[in-house]
């Protein structure tokens, strides 16, 4: 028994030097000693120190080449022609019966209406002589 005793002495004053290299601090919040290099508390499990990361090194390798362009332009206006107000005003008062001041804004659709319906029984040529003096000189169609 003795002996057992023995290696158990040792045993303990092998843990006690252990104990005494092991570098040791006390928990902020509950006092319990902890390792050193501990972050959270063995005894109250708590946050002792802020998690420390090394700063990645971000590197960036951009090989675009993309130019940003809309091609989605409105091309709508790009092809509209001007069209001198006082022009189409006589086309419509004197040959407005018969569409010219259609085919002039270059709506020969509507024109061959105008020219099949003699201006849509002269209702649209009156409305057309009103409107086209509306317009700004030169108007765009």
């Amino acid at each position: 028994m003795e002996e057992n005793q023995e290696k158990v002495q040792e045993k303990n004053d092998e843990n006690k030097v252990e104990n005494a290299q092991m570098k040791t601090k006390y928990c902020k919040f509950c006092g319990a000693k902890i390792p050193v290099d501990a972050v959270i508390c063995t005894s109250c499990g708590r946050q002792v120190e802020e998690l420390r990361k090394a700063d990645p090194q971000i590197i960036v390798n951009n090989a675009n080449t993309n130019t940003n362009v809309n091609h989605n332009v409105n091309t709508s206006g790009m092809h509209r022609r001007a069209v001198d107000k006082w022009t189409s005003f006589i086309l419509c008062l004197l040959f407005g019966y018969f569409g010219a001041h259609k085919f002039y804004e270059g709506n020969t659709g509507m024109g061959i209406l105008y020219l099949l319906t003699g201006g849509l029984c002269g209702i649209m040529w009156v409305i057309d002589c009103i409107v086209i003096l509306t317009k700004p000189n030169p108007y765009y169609v």
